[in-house]
């Protein structure tokens, strides 16, 4: 008979799983693992430096972008503790309080990357529809209102998921399917009723994974409508390239979050790696290539940054 485990009882441990079939050359794999987290961890930071240095760059679009580089630092340091102390000391066990913690900061910050990313899409319907009130709606006041409730909207929505699973009895085995916990995973080791946890899962998705991605579209074709209304064709260059690297952002968030869903939904059987390739390309990619997107494409980013580096060399001398 299979031992059944909650909250109520003495502590247990989860186990993590690394790379399926590549177990041997963990300390190898760790290699592009460890240069991910350091490339996420210097650009998001890079970033939130040089637009708290640099007095021209507190203005809405920057502001906005520095909450998106904190939401990707978050998300970097929640699995950066679990997956490389499984690569580099194979350390696969994390107690239930551990993951039910590394749980909730998880899902809080995929979805506030999402939350982030529809206010910056607000952000450029203001400036590219309406210019001359773009100053006096996106005021300070007003950004740090937006940031509060993404804040709240983010940390309101996971609490209940959370306190749903806790609640539940864990009797199956304690293995998890990836090197940090995520809910779907741990949900799959319940042996009670978990209608209620479902549909509870269901609505969040319809309030974020769905409405975000809608609402971004609908202000992006709002974009478009006034664009092609203006005449000239330097004009619309201008307000589409301001416009594309948040439509690069929103790709990068967006494509591997399908392609986890529709490997979880289509793919069940599928082999445990492609999971994993997924599930990591989901929370990785975005913390990755966020600050690089933003370095590349966006002038004053990327001044600053040259900037920084020559203020620093002098300091060297």
């Amino acid at each position: 008979m299979s031992k059944v485990t909650n909250s109520t009882q003495a502590p247990f441990y989860f186990i993590l799983t690394g790379i399926p079939g590549f177990e041997a050359s963990h300390i190898w794999i760790s290699i592009p693992f460890c240069c991910l987290y350091t490339i996420s961890i210097m650009g998001n930071t890079t970033i939130l430096t040089v637009i708290r240095k640099e007095p021209s760059l507190h203005q809405p679009m920057y502001l906005f972008l520095s909450m998106l580089a904190l939401t990707d630092l978050g998300l970097t340091l929640t699995t950066l503790p679990t997956v490389m102390q499984l690569l580099w000391f194979n350390i696969h066990e994390i107690s239930f309080e551990a993951c039910f913690a590394q749980l909730f900061f998880i899902h809080t910050f995929s979805f506030m990357e999402s939350s982030v990313l529809l206010a910056m899409s607000f952000d450029r319907y203001v400036a590219i529809c309406r210019p001359l009130h773009y100053t006096s709606i996106l005021t300070g006041e007003v950004i740090g209102k937006i940031g509060l409730a993404i804040i709240c909207r983010c940390v309101l929505a996971v609490l209940p998921s959370l306190f749903l699973l806790k609640r539940l009895p864990f009797c199956r085995s304690h293995l998890l399917s990836h090197s940090y916990c995520l809910h779907q995973d741990m949900i799959r080791l319940v042996c009670a009723d978990i209608r209620v946890n479902s549909w509870y899962g269901f609505a969040l998705v319809l309030l974020i994974i769905v409405m975000d991605p809608l609402l971004i579209v609908l202000s992006y074709t709002l974009i478009l409508k006034n664009i092609l209304g203006t005449a000239s064709w330097t004009e619309r260059f201008r307000a589409l390239n301001n416009c594309l690297s948040h439509v690069l952002a929103v790709l990068v968030l967006y494509v591997p979050m399908v392609g986890v869903s529709m490997t979880h939904r289509f793919a069940k059987h599928a082999s445990p790696l492609v999971h994993v390739i997924m599930a990591n390309i989901y929370l990785l990619a975005p913390p990755v290539m966020n600050p690089i997107i933003y370095s590349v494409k966006t002038k004053q980013i990327r001044q600053g940054i040259i900037c920084l580096l020559s203020q620093r060399d002098m300091c060297l001398r």
